[in-house]
């Protein structure tokens, strides 16, 4: 079989429309637009929050809300062909939640460190929402 044939198999197209259904419920919008959101947060971070000067978390950040927001556009945009990846988000999260500890540089005050934190633990909980949502069953 080509690759051309296989992507037009009765199952693989019948799995495709579910995860497009289920990409265009307003739960999944939401989950969605919220990850995209704490992606732009997390990547405009230390902007908001003055950490600039903490080179190495303020790039972690950047780069890591950068991915988070990608990452939701392509799920918002094609569900059925990113769901494979769905699981980089969480992990991009928990990243995030560890990386004021783990980069090098100055250590990072308390307000770059609960900034970081909780977005980490936001990117974490929307991304675990879009990982399950290709496993929700329509009612």
């Amino acid at each position: 079989m080509t690759a051309t044939a296989i992507e037009q198999h009765p199952d693989i197209a019948a799995l495709r429309a579910r995860y497009d259904r289920v990409a265009e419920t307003p739960t999944a919008q939401l989950v969605e637009g919220l990850t995209l959101l704490t992606g732009l947060y997390l990547a405009m971070s230390p902007w908001v929050v003055g950490f600039t000067d903490h080179g190495s978390l303020a790039a972690s950040n950047l780069f890591s809300g950068v991915a988070i927001a990608l990452l939701a556009l392509g799920f918002a945009s094609a569900y059925g062909r990113t769901h494979g990846i769905a699981w980089v988000a969480p992990v991009i999260g928990v990243w995030t939640i560890v990386a004021p500890w783990l980069v090098s540089g100055p250590t990072a005050d308390s307000s770059a460190v609960t900034s970081t934190v909780i977005t980490g633990a936001l990117a974490v909980l929307f991304g675990l929402g879009m990982l399950t949502m290709g496993m929700r069953r329509r009612m």
